[in-house]
């Protein structure tokens, strides 16, 4: 086998090691099914079933750039991947993005109901900050840390704040800076944010700090430039959610401000400046970059 190739099985192995514990420790996180309310812990775990898993791999592959201990890890890596499952129950609200398909199969509002739904986001997002609280690793400043980026990224200037406004939009054509602006805060922050999760385990020097940021900042953009473009060129089945919602919604898109073809070539120069942002971390940056390679060829 060339050296290629053994790097290529490297990669493979790590990225398989990463997900088999991201998922261990989600399942330890998740409160046991048999267990008091029982109907809102099955609705639970059903909501973090599934998914790419993107935002707890960014997380264990930011602390491979800073050579960390990947136990320092874990705890935010399941945080994060709390938030965005409860960020996906509460979009596909019936007084939101009102969806019945999510990750292949009915959103939690249809398989449960709706009022079990706004509780299940409720209690995912309130067992993330749990998760952070009661971890044995790293240490409590670093742990707090951690629960003020995670705080930030999910609240009124972050993620929620993104979708409010992009509730706002709706029938809306807003200017392409606008738009920049609201995913900026509805998909960047919390992607922007795995990075400086793992930063936030270890003394990072400013510099690391601000290469991760704009990693994950430019990566956060063109991964939501990229959603605009699946949305009217995938189906359904391929989506796993339902294809087409956001014209029909008449929501302001990447694809409908610039047309497809720049708004695939506006996210391709996205995807480079991520990768530039690495030069910092030399080879220990190639999880990164490999998870970067994953993201931009996605087809879903």
């Amino acid at each position: 086998m060339d050296d290629a190739a053994t790097s290529g099985c490297d990669r493979m192995a790590w990225r398989a090691a990463q997900l088999a514990r991201l998922h261990a420790a989600l399942e330890s996180a998740l409160p046991a099914l048999d267990t008091y309310p029982a109907r809102l812990h099955a609705a639970m775990r059903y909501a973090c079933e599934g998914g790419k898993r993107l935002r707890g791999l960014l997380v264990y592959a930011a602390g491979e750039a800073l050579a960390l201990d990947t136990r320092q890890l874990d705890a935010p890596a399941v945080a994060v991947e709390l938030i965005h499952a409860y960020s996906l129950v509460h979009d596909d609200l019936p007084a939101m993005d009102d969806d019945d398909l999510r990750r292949g199969r009915a959103t939690v509002h249809k398989a449960f109901d709706e009022a079990t739904a706004i509780l299940t986001g409720d209690a995912l997002q309130t067992l993330a900050f749990t998760v952070l609280a009661e971890a044995a690793e790293p240490a409590p400043a670093a742990r707090l840390a951690m629960t003020q980026l995670l705080a930030a990224a999910s609240g009124s200037r972050g993620m929620a704040g993104g979708q409010q406004a992009d509730l706002e939009a709706e029938g809306q054509s807003l200017s392409l800076a606008a738009l920049q602006t609201l995913h900026a805060h509805k998909t960047g922050a919390l992607i922007r944010c795995c990075g400086l999760l793992a930063a936030a385990a270890t003394n990072a020097s400013p510099a690391q700090r601000q290469a991760l940021s704009d990693f994950g900042e430019a990566l956060g953009l063109a991964y939501q430039i990229q959603d605009d473009v699946l949305d009217v060129t995938a189906s359904s089945a391929t989506l796993g959610k339902t294809a087409g919602k956001d014209v029909a919604a008449e929501k302001s898109t990447y694809v409908r401000l610039l047309g497809l073809e720049p708004a695939r070539q506006a996210a391709a120069r996205l995807f480079a400046r991520a990768e530039a942002s690495l030069a910092l971390f030399g080879p220990q940056a190639q999880a990164l970059r490999d998870l970067l390679g994953t993201i931009q060829h996605r087809n879903a």
